[in-house]
């Protein structure tokens, strides 16, 4: 999975995967982190439209990332959900943790 930071919006690209995520991966997260903290940024929307497959490892690290990010007083919304990526987060039971 890789992560571009365009303005107040972050697209996520690549799988949301424990096999898609990389050291290089959650490096791209941090970085990401600092650069929304620089930039001043009161909300930040998450792109998900290039997210190809997502499992509960990367759900869980996306959720931990969305808080890391309400820690430095940034609102995350995720935006462009593929149905595919809804249902597999509802069937995990994780909609309250994106909610």
């Amino acid at each position: 999975m890789k992560i571009c930071l365009k303005g107040t919006v972050a697209h996520l690209l690549g799988d949301l995967t424990n096999s898609g995520m990389s050291h290089g991966s959650i490096d791209a997260l941090n970085v990401s982190l600092l650069q929304i903290e620089a930039g001043g940024r009161k909300n930040i929307r998450i792109d998900c439209t290039k997210i190809r497959l997502a499992d509960i490892c990367g759900l869980q690290l996306l959720y931990v990332w969305m808080q890391c990010v309400r820690l430095r007083g940034v609102e995350p919304e995720l935006v462009n959900l593929s149905d595919s990526l809804q249902q597999a987060i509802h069937g995990l039971g994780l909609w309250h943790c994106f909610a």
